[in-house]
């Protein structure tokens, strides 16, 4: 890991210790529309490359774009990754969410270079889902592309995102939702282990 990826790990993976409380302010610019919310969500997520499960400080750059429940998941998921850290002192172990880009996917898929809303899908309970293609790599010779989709729902008012999904883009792999990956190996904020960890996302 380079130093520049060590420090976003550090900004990204502080301590459980701010809850939920502390980033319910809502800017007045919020977008009213599913569409441009998402937009401003993944433009944070190109030039930021979240790593893990953002905590502390880092979160508030992204808590405006997510719903109370999706942010509470946050939350005991950096207590679980906080209860890997205690279980594991050896700080030679790898922790299980390090090449984590949260709202991308997993390893390289964690630094997307770019993003296109491809588009969006309106469902009978009122929420969207908004389809995203995101890119890495220098084309044509070079390029990931992958896609994910964002389930926007209305909160308090306005627009915001309550899960990601990662949509699989091989036959063997499965859609995976943003919501199981934070509980993966996790009893609650108790680090319990999960076997051979999950592949789908790469």
């Amino acid at each position: 890991m380079n130093h520049s990826r060590f420090l976003l790990l550090l900004l990204f993976t502080p301590p459980f210790a701010l809850g939920q409380a502390a980033y319910q302010a809502q800017p007045a610019s919020l977008p009213n529309d599913p569409k441009a919310l998402v937009r401003n969500l993944y433009k944070e997520v190109v030039a930021l490359h979240p790593l893990g499960s953002p905590g502390g400080a880092a979160i508030k750059v992204f808590a405006p774009y997510l719903s109370n429940a999706l942010l509470h998941r946050i939350d005991i998921n950096v207590a679980c990754q906080d209860d890997w850290d205690r279980q594991h002192p050896d700080r030679n172990s790898k922790p299980p969410f390090l090449e984590f880009g949260l709202f991308s996917g997993d390893d390289l898929r964690a630094e997307p270079g770019s993003f296109h809303i491809e588009r969006v899908q309106s469902d009978k309970d009122g929420s969207f889902l908004v389809y995203v293609r995101l890119t890495r790599g220098v084309p044509p010779e070079d390029t990931d592309v992958w896609h994910v989709a964002a389930i926007v729902i209305r909160e308090d008012g306005h627009f915001v995102v309550d899960d990601v999904i990662y949509v699989r883009d091989r036959p063997q792999g499965v859609d995976v939702r943003l919501s199981e990956y934070l509980s993966q190996g996790c009893d609650g904020p108790r680090w319990v282990g999960c076997g051979e960890q999950r592949n789908d996302l790469k």
